[in-house]
């Protein structure tokens, strides 16, 4: 990381999401900038790309990885949650101890990888209460929380809402509005999901709308930031746009291209 910010010189940060296992690139994600900020989803259960990739088809293998993408995206969501329950009846130990397990092994590399400091928040797939764990002295977890960096303020709010999809960390709409609420004005906007906003929610690849929150939208019309930064949907009808006076951001590319998104100011 380069050094921190003194007198008039220029503040770059880069920002990452979705890194779903990306520890590689992670390690240089930070390089040439004075800080990292991760938008969480560290964790990679499935790849929808490489079916191959992930805790699911490690203990289930590829073919049954991919009927679930299949369901999934065909949006038969009950025949996917049977197809689950079926796999994890043949599988000896308890459920959430193997997938702990899977987990850990995935954040102590990915926590590893972070260079210092690092700024991040929660995604859907992430765990949260393991965080505290892996997280080092370098990186600073926050969520419905503010922090200074170079002068400007920034604001985050980790998870997602609740879908049929079920993942670790999806919460109510009420619990994320009150985080949107905590975090107040901002110049840079900090999130896991988008806005509610179609053409930010939608997924081409997917051929779904993905979840935004309305609280978060209503925040940036009021409030106005200068950035909204966000990742979630992996192939967004629209990756920028405009919302008032905020420039919309989809930074969630990070485990397919391996490239963080720069902001300097």
């Amino acid at each position: 990381m380069a050094p921190t910010p003194a007198g008039n010189r220029r503040t770059r940060v880069h920002v990452v999401s979705d890194v779903h296992g990306n520890a590689r690139d992670l390690a240089g994600a930070g390089r040439g900038a004075d800080a990292l900020i991760c938008l969480g989803d560290l964790v990679l259960f499935l790849d929808y790309a490489d079916h191959s990739r992930g805790i699911f088809p490690d203990l289930f293998g590829v073919e049954n990885a991919d009927r679930l993408v299949e369901l999934r995206t065909a949006r038969r969501f009950a025949e996917a949650r049977e197809l689950g329950a079926r796999l994890w009846a043949g599988i000896d130990g308890d459920r959430a101890a193997v997938i702990e397990g899977a987990v850990r092994k995935q954040y102590a590399e990915l926590f590893a990888a972070f260079p210092t400091p690092t700024y991040a928040t929660y995604g859907n797939v992430d765990m949260p209460p393991l965080w505290r764990e892996y997280a080092g002295p370098g990186t600073r977890v926050l969520d419905g929380e503010r922090v200074e960096i170079g002068g400007r303020v920034f604001g985050f709010v980790g998870g997602g809402l609740r879908t049929p999809m079920r993942t670790p960390y999806e919460i109510s709409d009420e619990e994320y509005a009150a985080k949107v609420e905590a975090v107040g004005e901002v110049d840079v906007l900090c999130t896991h999901i988008p806005p509610e906003v179609p053409e930010l929610v939608y997924d081409t690849v997917a051929r779904r709308f993905e979840r935004g929150s309305r609280a978060l939208l209503e925040a940036i019309r009021r409030t106005r930031p200068r950035y909204a930064l966000f990742g979630h949907v992996h192939q967004p009808l629209v990756r920028r746009m405009r919302i008032g006076a905020t420039e919309c951001v989809n930074v969630g590319h990070f485990a397919g291209t391996g490239q963080p998104w720069a902001l300097e100011w």
